[in-house]
């Protein structure tokens, strides 16, 4: 179901509305057919304005087009995955969605343009029940025919060991940070050997990204050694490296591009893979180096952002008391 390549419509906090519709309209032009929206991305409605444009103009047709959307974290609750689907779609001008995706697993959200510092005080750990009310109405969305396929985000091994075996539906897709600096190898071979498709956000390295989402230490995948050697042997740019990496790899990058050349350069890219010895030596110069780590999303008496992902394999037990999550100690 998904493309080679996607086109993602986040526009970093850099890119206002229009200029990320004026992209996804270049984007259609060139070529591509799949395309990563998002409520939170606050844009949807100038991007369906496009998608009709589009469509008047005889481009493409909606049958050939992959649209995917998230419904926000703040709209986990009873009734609102449903609300938030339903004004996506509104917004988008669409009858269905392709797919449609729980973009963070937890009902913690932050306000526009933030700092990596801010904190929601009504943040909270995960809890599969919490998780299950909003998949429930993931489920319900697909059986009524209003998007195609249901899929998760920003998941780990321990989440959806968790989750899985109360899905009625299972997750289609989990859509995950994934670049030459970051591979998270087990996690994508668990999502591959359930079945899972997978989506990689940030495929160049995200040199745009929020700067709440930068911190010391941070790698810059295009200026990887490797990355810039194979370059040079493929005669063309590092970022097309990346692409041509992910797509040899086996998953779906949805790189974003507000430069006509660059989105041009990125679906060519798709096209031609790497050989198996150079995807040797990238798997190799993976720094276990994850660029979103989610900061903004953490809880009273969470002690750091490591706390989002369950590097321990487990995932804790919090109790609340005296106005903070306590991790309980269980043996």
């Amino acid at each position: 179901m998904l493309g080679k390549i996607g086109f993602g419509t986040f526009g970093s906090d850099r890119y206002d509305s229009e200029t990320v519709a004026q992209a996804v309209y270049e984007a259609i032009r060139c070529g591509y057919r799949t395309f990563d929206c998002a409520s939170v991305y606050g844009n949807e409605k100038q991007i369906g304005t496009v998608f009709q444009r589009a469509f008047a103009a005889e481009l493409v047709t909606r049958e050939e087009m992959i649209v995917i959307s998230k419904v926000w974290n703040d709209c986990h609750g009873e009734g609102e995955v449903l609300a938030s689907c339903r004004q996506s779609l509104n917004d988008l001008g669409l009858d269905y969605l392709d797919l449609y995706i729980l973009h963070w697993p937890f009902p913690n959200s932050h306000a526009k343009g933030c700092s990596g510092d801010s904190r929601n005080p009504s943040s909270r750990p995960f809890f599969v029940e919490d998780f299950m009310i909003a998949w429930r109405q993931m489920e319900r969305l697909k059986k009524e025919g209003l998007v195609r396929e249901i899929a998760v985000s920003n998941m780990t091994i321990p989440k959806l060991e968790a989750i899985l075996p109360l899905c009625e539906i299972p997750p289609f897709a989990n859509e995950m940070e994934l670049h030459p600096s970051f591979q998270q190898l087990e996690l994508y071979s668990y999502c591959k050997s359930h079945n899972m498709e997978i989506i990689g956000f940030c495929p160049l390295g995200s040199p745009n990204r929020p700067e709440r989402d930068r911190t010391e230490g941070d790698i810059s995948d295009i200026k990887m050694e490797i990355i810039q050697e194979l370059a040079l042997q493929y005669h063309c740019s590092p970022q097309e490296i990346c692409i041509k990496w992910a797509v040899t790899r086996g998953h779906t990058p949805i790189p974003f591009s507000g430069n006509p050349i660059n989105i041009a350069a990125n679906l060519a890219a798709a096209q031609e893979k790497l050989s198996e010895e150079d995807m040797a030596r990238i798997a190799l110069a993976d720094r276990n180096c994850r660029l979103v780590k989610g900061q903004v999303f953490l809880w009273q008496g969470a002690d750091d952002w490591r706390e989002l992902w369950d590097l321990d394999g487990h995932l804790a037990h919090w109790i609340y008391d005296e106005n903070r999550w306590i991790k309980e100690n269980v043996s």
